[in-house]
């Protein structure tokens, strides 16, 4: 999914028709080749794709390797800001980064302010559960549950369940410690994100995730609006990164044989989409 709003305006246009001028748009693609650098916004805890790896102290995971190729594309360094799900759209709109790369889910509202390549990562959210909880999805309606803050899950949650008692954290690892101290009766998040964290918890076993799905989640990475050269590259270069099976390896090394668990990849980066 793409979607853009066209910045132009009839008075706009009626200022130029009278004075006769015309305006020098900002291109911010120039000013990154200008700079020698790309600063993209990571969410660094947030497995896998975003985690500080703990031999190098680097941030890495499935949205870095997606930056990786958007800095060799326009020929850059790359800059890894980590953020957390809250801060990741002021950073893009007060100029800090350059793109946000870090699971950020397509909406309406969120098109509003930021411009949406094509999608590269396709989830659902779901909930992670005590396992001797309910497998039931509508017994937890009313409950405690945990979110991450800033993020689509916290808002999907309360529009799915208008009487449940939202919880929000600043990460998904203070949600999972909440849910292990019965804070909460359950954490909700992107499945692929539950499935990895449950995967890395020792506890593993005193938990499940409910197979129903609270919403589809469709992931793009976020543009300033109307910098439509860097917005062209991004989706330049993510349809060649699945032309070329890069993207698909990217997917293997995080989500599918490469990783902790395998998640078939059940999604292809498609024009349009």
């Amino acid at each position: 999914m793409k979607i853009s709003l066209n910045q132009s305006t009839g008075a706009f246009a009626l200022v130029l028709a009278l004075t006769g001028s015309t305006f020098a748009s900002a291109d911010q693609l120039a000013d990154i080749k200008k700079a020698g650098v790309l600063r993209v916004a990571v969410i660094d805890q947030n497995p896998p794709f975003g985690l500080i790896d703990e031999k190098t102290k680097e941030t890495v995971g499935y949205d870095v390797d997606f930056a990786k190729a958007f800095a060799k594309k326009i020929g850059v360094k790359l800059e890894v800001v980590g953020t957390n799900p809250a801060n990741r759209i002021p950073l893009l709109q007060s100029g800090k980064v350059d793109l946000i790369v870090a699971d950020l889910t397509n909406t309406p509202e969120r098109a509003q302010v930021v411009d949406f390549s094509y999608t590269y990562f396709i989830s659902g959210q779901q909930l992670l559960v005590p396992a001797k909880s309910s497998s039931k999805l509508a017994d937890y309606a009313t409950q405690r549950v945990g979110a991450v803050k800033g993020t689509t899950g916290e808002n999907q949650l309360k529009a799915q369940f208008p009487n449940v008692k939202a919880i929000s954290y600043d990460d998904l690892p203070q949600a999972f410690q909440a849910l292990r101290s019965s804070n909460v009766q359950a954490i909700t998040q992107d499945g692929s994100v539950l499935v990895d964290a449950l995967a890395r918890s020792q506890d593993k076993a005193n938990f499940k995730i409910l197979p129903d799905f609270l919403s589809t989640e469709l992931i793009g990475i976020g543009v300033k609006k109307g910098e439509k050269a860097i917005l062209d590259l991004v989706d330049g270069s993510l349809i060649a990164l699945e032309k070329s099976g890069q993207a698909a390896k990217i997917y293997d090394k995080w989500f599918g044989s490469g990783a902790l668990v395998n998640v078939p990849r059940g999604f292809k980066i498609a024009v349009g989409k």
